[in-house]
C-alpha cells in the first residue's frame, strides 16, 4: 500500500502518530507563522520515499534538508496569501477529493483510511493536508489566470516557428510550374521569362486553376499532370526551393524562384503529418427545446414534444414548428438549426441522443441540462479542422508556459517580500 500511496500523495507534509518522539522546536519563522522540527522531519521522510520509488539518488542530507525547508516555507507563504485572498475549500469538495485518491488506489474510502492508519498516518491530518494543497492550487490558478493573456499574434508566431522547426516531419503535396531558360540566355530572354513567371503568380494568387496554367505554360515534366509532383518530405524536395516550402502554408504560391534551368513557381497543395491534420466527424442538426419551470413539468414538456412529432408526421415542417415553439430562441430563428457541430460542442445527453440517429431521423423526446429536446440529424461529414485544432493546441501550450512563468514570478515575490528567520545553525 505504501508504495502506491506515495505515488499519489505528493504533499510532503505528512503528520503521523508517534512518527517523531523528540521535543519539537521552532526551526523557522515565516511572517506570523512558524515551522517546527517534526514537520521538517516528516517532510524529509516523504521526499526520501518518493526519490527512492523513482530510483533517484537521494541528495546529501544537509542539501536535501535545506531544499525541503524552503519548500515548506513557500507552502506557508502561499497558504498565507490564499487566506488573505479568501480562498477556501469546503467539506463536500474535500471529501470528494479524498474519495478520488482512494479510488485511484483501488480502495474504498474505509479501506483507504484503514490502510493509512496501518501505515501510521493520522487520517484527519491527511485530510487537512489535502485541503491545504487544494487551497494552494486554487489560489495559484486564480492569481496566475489574471496575469495570462494570449494574443492571436502570439499564436501566429508560435505556429510559424513551430511549423518551420518541425517541417522535416511533414509531407508536402507540391505543384510546380517551370518557365525554362536556355543555358546561354541573354538579359532580354531572362527578363521575358521572369515577367511571364510573375504574371502566372498573379493569376494563381487571384484564384486561377494551377493545373490548367501548368498544363498550358509549364516546361516541367509533370506539366500535363497539372504540375503535380506528389507527396514529398523536405529531404525529397529539390534544395533550390525546399527552404521556400518550409515557410509556406497550405495553398500558398511562391514568388518565382530562379535556378540554372529557369524560373520555378511552387504551390503547396496540401500538408500532412502527425501534427498537421486533425479530422473530426461533424453533425448538422436542428432541434426543438422545451424548458421546464414552475408551470411546465417534465411530463408537460415530453407531451408537447410528442405532439409536435405527430404534427411533423402529418406533414408540418420541422423548421416552422421550431420557430413557433422552441425555447431556444437563438436556433428557433433559424428553424432550430444548430449548424455543423464537432464532438464536445454540445452537452453529453444531446450528443448521445444525436449519435443514435440516422440522417433525416428525428429523435424521441429526451432530457438534458437545458430541458427537453427533439433533434433531427440533417447531415454528417468528416471535417478537417486542423487550423482550429492547432491554434487551440498553441493557445494551450502558450497559456501553460505563461502560467508557469507567472507562477514562478509570484512565488519569488512572495518569498522576497516575506519575513523569514531561520532557527537552525545548519540552514
Amino acid at each position: 500500500m505504501r508504495s502506491i500511496f506515495l505515488t499519489f500523495f505528493l504533499l510532503g507534509s505528512l503528520s503521523a502518530n508517534a512518527a517523531v518522539q523528540s521535543i519539537d522546536r521552532i526551526i523557522a519563522i515565516i511572517n506570523d507563522d512558524v515551522i517546527i522540527s517534526s514537520e521538517l522531519e516528516l517532510r524529509l521522510k516523504t521526499i526520501k520515499g518518493q526519490l527512492s520509488q523513482r530510483g533517484t539518488k537521494v541528495p546529501p542530507e544537509a542539501v536535501l534538508r535545506k531544499q525541503v525547508l524552503e519548500r515548506l516555507i513557500l507552502q506557508r507563504l502561499q497558504l498565507q496569501a490564499a487566506s488573505r485572498a479568501g480562498v477556501r475549500v469546503d467539506e463536500r469538495t474535500l471529501n470528494a477529493s479524498v474519495k478520488r485518491i482512494a479510488n485511484q488506489n483501488n480502495l474504498s474510502l474505509g479501506q483507504f483510511r484503514s490502510a493509512l492508519e496501518d501505515d501510521g498516518f493520522d487520517f484527519s491530518v491527511f485530510r487537512e493536508d489535502i485541503r491545504r494543497e487544494m487551497i494552494i492550487s486554487r489560489f495559484m490558478q486564480r492569481t496566475v489566470r489574471q496575469r495570462v493573456n494570449i494574443t492571436e499574434q502570439e499564436i501566429d508566431n508560435f505556429l510559424s516557428t513551430n511549423k518551420t522547426q518541425n517541417a522535416d516531419n511533414n509531407e508536402f503535396r507540391i505543384s510546380h510550374i517551370l518557365i525554362a531558360l536556355p543555358e546561354s540566355a541573354d538579359a532580354e530572354k531572362i527578363n521575358i521569362a521572369q515577367n511571364k513567371a510573375q504574371s502566372l503568380v498573379v493569376k494563381l494568387r487571384n484564384g486561377e486553376d494551377f493545373s490548367a496554367l501548368a498544363a498550358s505554360n509549364s516546361d516541367g515534366k509533370q506539366a500535363f499532370e497539372g504540375g503535380d509532383l506528389g507527396w514529398r518530405r523536405i529531404a525529397q524536395i529539390p534544395s533550390i526551393f525546399s527552404e521556400a516550402v518550409k515557410e509556406m502554408k497550405k495553398n500558398d504560391v511562391s514568388q518565382p524562384i530562379r535556378s540554372a534551368s529557369g524560373f520555378h513557381i511552387i504551390k503547396v497543395a496540401d500538408i500532412r503529418g502527425d501534427s498537421q491534420r486533425h479530422l473530426v466527424n461533424q453533425t448538422l442538426s436542428r432541434h426543438i427545446l422545451i424548458r421546464t419551470n414552475e408551470l411546465t413539468s417534465d411530463i408537460d414538456a415530453q407531451t408537447r414534444l410528442s405532439q409536435l412529432q405527430l404534427r411533423m408526421q402529418n406533414g408540418e415542417e420541422f423548421s416552422s414548428l421550431a420557430r413557433a415553439h422552441s425555447d431556444d430562441r437563438g436556433s428557433a430563428a433559424k428553424g432550430g438549426e444548430l449548424g455543423w457541430t464537432s464532438p464536445g460542442a454540445l452537452v453529453p445527453q444531446f450528443e448521445a441522443a444525436m449519435g443514435e440517429l440516422e440522417k433525416g431521423q428525428i429523435s424521441e423526446p429526451f432530457k438534458s441540462s437545458f430541458g427537453w429536446h427533439i433533434v433531427q440529424v440533417l447531415d454528417r461529414r468528416e471535417f478537417d479542422d486542423t487550423d482550429t485544432f492547432l491554434r487551440g493546441k498553441a493557445r494551450e501550450f502558450l497559456g501553460k508556459r505563461k502560467a508557469d512563468e507567472a507562477g514562478e514570478t509570484m512565488l519569488r515575490r512572495l518569498r522576497d517580500e516575506a519575513f523569514v528567520e531561520y532557527r537552525l545553525d545548519d540552514i
